[in-house]
């Protein structure tokens, strides 16, 4: 390898360019143009963590949708693993998120109908994979709910139910991980465990995480941080 290409920057894992995303309230003369993005950019690089901080409103749930490509924005662009997303029709899509792009959310989103084992076992599955069971039981046992296999999410506390989504994100190994206020439903001492654990996953794992969040502490934990207000990158409050 040359001097040259060892000293090249690598490709970032996520990529945004200037997107931007309006839709129209109400209808005909009194319809107004609104403007929940604004020109938005950013580059994470593999194994770097970017916390996504504003007030309420200002986007940042936005932002993460149409970078996980479960919204579309009205222009700009979004590579994931140097794919760009609004390229491709929505079933390449979907099977780019489901090789490349683990999510974790406020409300756990796990299935009722499924025990924690299923929950995690399911995206694997979906890839095909013969070790799912194996593999899924695995992860559980590395976030403390070896013993909790075949419990429902129903007789799972907000704790264990946010474990298993953690679990369950992890396990494929993604490129990059979306998390959503992941301790918004936790009480303090909860959530601080579910960091703590999501922290060392994301560790061990190398995966690159981008993380909305209103909680300064878990903010300041990430590798940079990045304020959106109003729909556009605050650049005074750029961290590194």
């Amino acid at each position: 390898m040359s001097e040259a290409m060892a000293r090249a920057p690598s490709q970032p894992v996520l990529e945004a360019n200037d997107l931007h995303k309006r839709f129209r309230e109400g209808r005909g003369a009194d319809a107004l143009d609104v403007s929940v993005l604004r020109g938005v950019s950013l580059a994470v690089q593999r194994g770097e963590t970017l916390a996504v901080v504003g007030a309420s409103g200002s986007g940042k749930s936005t932002l993460l949708s149409i970078i996980a490509g479960l919204d579309t924005p009205t222009t700009g662009t979004v590579r994931v693993a140097g794919v760009d997303i609004f390229a491709i029709d929505e079933d390449a899509r979907a099977a780019l998120r489901a090789q490349k792009v683990g999510f974790v959310f406020q409300s756990f989103q796990l299935l009722a109908n499924l025990t924690a084992l299923e929950n995690v076992m399911l995206p694997l599955e979906l890839q095909g994979r013969r070790d799912a069971r194996v593999q899924a039981t695995e992860m559980l046992g590395r976030v403390g709910l070896g013993e909790r296999l075949r419990h429902y999410p129903k007789v799972l506390s907000g704790g264990e139910q946010q474990r298993v989504a953690l679990a369950r994100a992890f396990v494929v190994q993604p490129a990059v991980l979306l998390a959503d206020e992941p301790t918004g439903s936790l009480d303090f001492a909860t959530g601080e465990k579910v960091m703590e654990l999501m922290f060392e996953l994301n560790r061990e794992t190398g995966t690159t995480l981008v993380l909305v969040t209103h909680d300064r502490g878990i903010a300041a934990r990430c590798d940079r941080q990045l304020r959106i207000e109003a729909g556009r990158v605050d650049l005074g409050a750029l961290a590194m």
